[in-house]
C-alpha cells in the first residue's frame, strides 16, 4: 500500500473525520481555512482517489458526493503490513516495535491478540497450563 500524498491524506482526513459523504466544494471550503487551495486541483486528486478505489462517488445534482471506502485504521494497519514486509527480519522488527510502544498501545495489542485468538479483550488471561475440558 502506498502512502497517501499530501493533499490526499488531507482530503482523506476530512472525509474520515466527518463521517459523511461531502463536495469538492465543502473539501475545499475546509482546506482554504487554513492554506489556499484550489478547486480544480482538489477535484483532480478526489477523482483519482475514486480511480484508486480510495474513495466512492454519488452524483448528487451537478455535484459528486464521495466518501472513503476503507477506515482510517485499515489505512494505518496497510502501512503497518507494508513496513513489516519490508524487514529483513520481522520477528526482530516486532521486537523493536513492541520496545517502544506506550504501555496503553501496548494494553491494545494485547486486546487485539487475545480476540483474535478467540478471547475476548480485557479478559484477565487464559488458562496458564493450557488445560482444557
Amino acid at each position: 500500500m502506498r502512502r497517501l500524498g499530501e493533499l490526499e491524506a488531507e482530503i482523506m482526513d476530512r472525509l474520515w473525520a466527518w463521517q459523511r459523504p461531502a463536495t469538492v466544494r465543502e473539501i475545499v471550503d475546509d482546506i482554504n481555512r487554513g492554506r489556499r487551495v484550489a478547486y480544480t486541483t482538489v477535484m483532480t486528486v478526489a477523482d483519482i482517489l475514486h480511480r484508486k478505489d480510495w474513495l466512492r462517488r454519488e452524483k448528487a445534482g451537478r455535484a459528486w458526493l464521495y466518501e472513503p471506502v476503507r477506515s482510517r485504521e485499515e489505512y494505518t494497519a496497510g502501512l503497518m503490513r507494508d513496513a513489516l514486509g519490508d524487514s529483513q527480519d520481522r520477528p526482530a522488527a516486532l521486537l523493536r516495535f513492541v520496545e517502544v510502544i506506550s504501555d496503553e498501545d501496548m494494553a491494545a495489542l494485547d486486546a487485539a491478540l487475545r480476540a483474535t485468538r478467540g478471547g475476548q479483550p480485557g479478559e484477565g488471561g487464559a488458562d496458564p497450563g493450557g488445560g482444557g475440558a
